[in-house]
């Protein structure tokens, strides 16, 4: 099959980026490369926003993925700043924000996801979403003005805010609607050791709690709860989750549910694929549909996808990976592997929540789908060939008593 002659990627960030350099990598591919991208900075790095950026160890400038001069070698049709508004399918072209067309033969969907907001927000200074290097520069200024801050969400990029904020001595409630901080990600048992990590640093944690409005005139005052109580706080960051950015897909007649709707060697279409957190495809190790947001997921995906982009459709590779994903909150490091569910049965492997050094695995059907530790990744990373394996959970105890 003759290489597409040209081939888009919208998005711009680390999916994005990583799909051009492992098609451009070694010369394999020589056509027209567009890379698209809404926001006007280079291409950067995410995690660092809710750490190292916002707690002031790193500057912006450390959070490129590559040199600019890097980037510009890889002979690029670069369109930074520039939003990507809709898809005809059929004539192969983008309409783009500045009123231009790009037509591909070949198209990569890498536009990531959008923070979710609260309902009926209201318009006052000092409330923030965190996803993108300006969100995280604002808010680390707001932290220099020493705030009284309230983390609405107590997931991954929740609780890291959390424990940016208290880390610089500032006083945090964190409000989570669960029974816990990362139930939905790890379940109750595992948030609740997130729950007590927080607190044992000073952090008044909520859970339980429904957010129902805000207190403020120009700049928020506090956040009001549906029992009818207030949490004071002059800056508000919420962070609630994502959801992928498909907008600009509507009526492209690609299949969009939860993302960007794929089958097993990330293809949505002959010639259209899709990456990183908007793409939903079906993993053969979980024998399911799965999306996943995390940072590895995009390096594997990438390779795969710039692979299949050049090959026989014959030769499609299929994605079958074990998510991974890391949090440093204070002194814990918390990694994941798997794709853990809420309703899945959490067991002790290693260790003991209560001394916050652990590994839990996770079980569904009898078979392992996912571990997680807090302080022991050494012990954890012997249970990713497991879960590969869809290993029966008697043999996971096997080979846990056999570490011990």
């Amino acid at each position: 099959m003759p290489q597409p002659e040209r081939i888009a990627i919208v998005g711009a960030s680390l999916a994005g980026l990583r799909t051009a350099q492992a098609l451009r990598g070694r010369g394999k591919y020589q056509g027209n490369l567009a890379l698209i991208g809404g926001e006007p900075h280079y291409p950067y790095d995410r995690p660092p926003l809710s750490k190292q950026l916002l707690s002031g160890e790193w500057e912006p400038d450390r959070t490129l993925l590559d040199p600019p001069d890097t980037v510009d070698k890889l002979d690029l049709d670069l369109r930074l700043g520039t939003q990507a508004e809709s898809l005809d399918l059929p004539a192969r072209t983008i309409a783009l924000s500045t009123g231009e067309h790009v037509g591909f033969d070949s198209l990569v969907i890498a536009t990531g996801a959008t923070p979710r907001r609260l309902p009926n927000t209201p318009d006052l200074e000092g409330i923030y979403t965190l996803r993108t290097i300006d969100d995280s520069m604002r808010i680390r200024a707001e932290l220099g003005k020493n705030p009284k801050v309230a983390v609405v969400g107590g997931g991954f990029i929740g609780a890291e805010v959390a424990a940016v904020a208290r880390s610089a001595g500032l006083e945090v409630t964190l409000i989570e609607a669960l029974p816990a901080p990362l139930a939905n990600a790890a379940g109750t048992e595992v948030g609740e050791a997130c729950a007590t990590l927080h607190r044992q640093h000073g952090v008044k944690v909520l859970c339980n709690a429904l957010v129902s409005g805000f207190q403020g005139s120009g700049r928020v005052e506090g956040v009001l709860l549906a029992d009818g109580s207030t949490v004071e706080a002059d800056l508000v960051v919420v962070g609630i989750g994502v959801t992928p950015a498909t907008s600009w897909l509507e009526n492209s007649g690609l299949e969009i549910r939860d993302g960007v709707v794929c089958d097993s060697t990330l293809a949505a279409a002959p010639g259209i694929y899709a990456i990183g957190d908007v793409c939903r495809w079906y993993n053969p190790i979980f024998e399911e549909e799965i999306r996943v947001e995390h940072w590895t997921n995009v390096i594997h995906q990438s390779r795969l996808v710039a692979r299949n982009l050049l090959a026989e459709p014959s030769e499609a590779r299929t994605f079958a990976s074990v998510p991974y994903v890391w949090s440093d909150q204070y002194d814990a490091s918390i990694q994941s592997l798997g794709h853990p569910q809420p309703n899945d049965t959490v067991g002790l492997l290693h260790g003991s929540l209560e001394s916050l050094a652990f590994v839990v695995g996770y079980q569904r059907k009898g078979i392992i789908v996912g571990g997680l530790t807090f302080n022991m990744p050494q012990l954890l990373a012997s249970y990713r060939p497991l879960i590969e394996q869809r290993t029966p959970w008697e043999t996971v105890l096997e080979h846990a008593h056999a570490m011990e």
